[in-house]
């Protein structure tokens, strides 16, 4: 793009191409909106101009974030069994027999009508199961905010302005003014 600007500005002595020189005259794109002026494509490039403009871009980014699954937690439990076993003290009755010697004499009778009866007592053990509640687990979601570093190569247009001959530039705040001043 050397000497842009100078057939930009209507230096005819310029030595770049047609295709330099027609450039900002046919347009970016051919946008009749960008320069807004000289965009006769019908025009030379010797034809003189007094000013112009051109326009500079740069990319952006444009960064979105998405919800995505990151898996799930599954709450569930399973049976285990256990053999227990438990000393638990019982009681039972023993019937001690006692034998004493008596030697005296008695007046009843012999006969196999006449019985004791002592009843005899025991514990047993009965197991009943019943069900206890031990613990409760609870599992729920909270957001944790993180940063993540994103790296982009971005581009963006830079103006050069290259002169040949005797031509002073002076860069105003509005744009560029006596850009040909000698």
């Amino acid at each position: 793009m050397s000497d842009f600007l100078g057939g930009l500005f209507g230096d005819e002595k310029s030595q770049g191409t047609e295709e330099q020189k027609n450039q900002y005259s046919s347009g970016q794109g051919n946008d009749a909106s960008s320069g807004g002026q000289g965009n006769d494509s019908s025009q030379t490039a010797s034809s003189s101009k007094s000013e112009g403009s051109l326009e500079l871009h740069k990319e952006e980014l444009d960064v979105t974030k998405n919800n995505v699954s990151a898996g799930e937690v599954v709450l569930s439990k399973e049976v285990v069994e256990e053999q227990k076993t438990v000393d638990v003290p019982v009681m039972h009755e023993e019937v001690v027999i006692k034998r004493t010697p008596v030697n005296q004499r008695s007046n009843a009778s012999i006969t196999s009508e006449e019985t004791v009866h002592i009843p005899v007592s025991e514990e047993q053990v009965q197991v009943n199961k019943y069900t206890v509640t031990t613990e409760e687990i609870s599992a729920s979601k909270r957001q944790v905010e993180e940063t993540q570093q994103v790296q982009e190569t971005l581009k963006h247009e830079e103006a050069h302005v290259n002169t040949t001959g005797s031509v002073d530039i002076v860069e105003g705040g509005s744009g560029f003014e006596d850009i040909n001043k000698g």
